[in-house]
């Protein structure tokens, strides 16, 4: 076929966000360019809860959590399971990048936020992204 849609290995999302704002604005933006939230939580417990029960293609994780949490927790948590993380935080945790496949660097705007996922989802087939956001750095495929 010519013109082929583009087949997705991301389908279910877990987002993983202290700031309400933030969170509510990821889920709107991830679930209008089609993917499934299955959760959005705020702590760590809960999203390693999540992690456990869910199917999850993709984890959306901020680094510093509510209750003193870590993001990083969370993705080492995912990575076991072989789930990939993407980081969304104001600066990325260079000792945690054996953990995740990159980092969005906040502030980052609905269209960068997506663009992101869909690198992420390139990556992860073993492909190489075309057009990459300015807040995105990738560290390998996870």
């Amino acid at each position: 076929m010519l013109f082929s849609r583009f087949t997705r290995s991301i389908e279910s999302i877990l987002i993983v966000e202290d700031e309400p704002l933030v969170a509510f604005d990821n889920e709107l933006r991830v679930v209008d360019a089609g993917y499934r939230v299955v959760a959005t939580v705020d702590t760590e417990a809960e999203a390693i809860a999540v992690l456990h029960r869910e199917p999850i293609h993709l984890v959306l994780a901020d680094v510093n959590l509510s209750r003193g949490g870590s993001g990083v927790e969370v993705a080492r948590v995912a990575s076991e399971r072989d789930i990939p993380v993407l980081f969304a935080t104001g600066t990325c945790p260079g000792h945690a990048r054996q953990y995740a496949i990159g980092c969005l660097i906040k502030p980052y705007s609905a269209a960068e936020l997506v663009k992101a996922i869909h690198a992420v989802d390139l990556m992860i087939r073993g492909q190489t992204p075309k057009a990459m956001p300015k807040p995105l750095n990738l560290y390998s495929a996870a």
